[in-house]
């Protein structure tokens, strides 16, 4: 059985599955709801929870439902409009929702996340837990970015991003990512493309494929799917990007069957994106500023499982205090690993390229040995 495979026949055994509804399946061009291809997929998930698999749906379509309600031809631009298209169509949207699953016999729990929410640990911490408890008592949450009151700061982005962030916050076992096509597609001579059955990472090239920056009652594209994919995919998860428009494509995709871009996951090494702090680290913050490293200093992070320390410290950018997250970068601009620092970007111009027993010199003051420690570091890759 070849690689690719044996992928596909991991999937099976996916007990906890994120499925990320996509407007333009959600949502008719008028901006009306699809009922039909809701009523599909719902009675797809549902089968997948008979099955005892654990089932979560990140959707979006909010917007797009409160756009038709108020009468709207176009997805607005000013922010005030966009939320109060929100405001209408959540409520429409998940009562929606909520018919469908209790046709199908299964109860569901609407949950508003914004990125302030995962990015505090406190919040990131409780909004697990409740997605978690949810899941034990057999409820199916329904996610959505809480677009009523993000604003720009706080925004996750789009709702593929949310579903993977959402997928690495419950250590999820596939993500699966609807859309109106079945996969990535590749020129395949003579004007025509082909489907892109599996991809084991995502390069420059695999992006320049991607067609599609969203519409008008959406914000992605499939250059948004790759990347939230490969986001998973880093963490060691599963993703695949199927047409969620075609019959018991979920049921499909969690049966192995051949249909998609699967998004291999990466394999780990100790010192990567597997726990639930260095996942937290890794994925869920934005950093605030970039120490730049020597080779030394690089070698001690990758091969010899050490912590940051200022005599490998070439250069820290940005504005910061301890305790604050930074990237790490070679001197060539490598992305090497992000982590929390001890000390504060003022400090570290001081004590930059000295030994550690010096730092009370430097400074007035003992502080720790190590710029950033190692139990407070995950690596990364570009």
């Amino acid at each position: 059985m070849n690689t690719i495979m044996q992928q596909r026949e991991l999937l099976r055994g996916a007990r906890r599955v994120v499925v990320k509804i996509g407007s333009r399946v959600l949502v008719q061009r008028n901006g009306r709801p699809d009922l039909r291809r809701l009523r599909e997929l719902i009675r797809d998930l549902a089968r997948l929870q008979r099955q005892g698999r654990e089932v979560v749906v990140v959707t979006s379509g909010a917007v797009g439902t409160g756009m038709q309600a108020l009468g709207m031809k176009t997805r607005p631009k000013a922010v005030a409009d966009l939320q109060m298209a929100a405001a209408v169509g959540q409520s429409r949207l998940m009562a929606l929702y909520d018919k469908l699953f209790a046709a199908e016999r299964c109860r569901i729990g609407q949950v508003l996340l914004t990125y302030a929410d995962l990015q505090d640990r406190h919040r990131h911490l409780n909004a697990r837990n409740t997605l978690l408890n949810l899941l034990g008592h057999r409820i199916i949450p329904v996610i959505n970015e809480n677009d009523v009151v993000a604003v720009d700061e706080i925004k996750v982005g789009d709702n593929d991003v949310l579903a993977a962030l959402v997928t690495l916050l419950i250590h999820a076992g596939l993500l699966v990512l609807l859309t109106t096509v079945d996969g990535l597609r590749a020129p395949a001579g003579d004007g025509c493309t082909r489907r892109v059955a599996c991809l084991n990472g995502l390069t420059d090239g695999t992006l320049s494929l991607a067609r599609g920056k969203g519409g008008e009652l959406s914000t992605g594209g499939m250059a948004s799917k790759l990347r939230a994919a490969d986001m998973v995919a880093q963490a060691g998860t599963a993703a695949v990007i199927a047409n969620g428009r075609m019959p018991r494509i979920v049921a499909r995709v969690c049966a192995g069957d051949e249909v998609g871009t699967l998004i291999q996951p990466a394999r780990l090494s100790p010192g990567e994106t597997g726990g639930a702090f260095k996942r937290w680290l890794a994925f869920f913050q934005k950093a605030a500023g970039v120490l730049t490293i020597d080779d030394g200093a690089c070698a001690a992070l990758e091969q010899k499982g050490g912590s940051l320390l200022p005599i490998g410290l070439l250069a820290a950018a940005g504005h910061f205090e301890d305790g604050e997250v930074v990237d790490i970068r070679s001197a060539d601009g490598r992305l090497v690993a992000r982590g929390l620092t001890e000390y504060s970007s003022a400090e570290l111009q001081r004590i930059r390229r000295h030994r550690s027993d010096q730092i009370a010199d430097l400074l007035g003051a003992p502080g720790p040995e190590e710029v950033v420690h190692r139990d407070k570091l995950v690596l990364l890759k570009s």
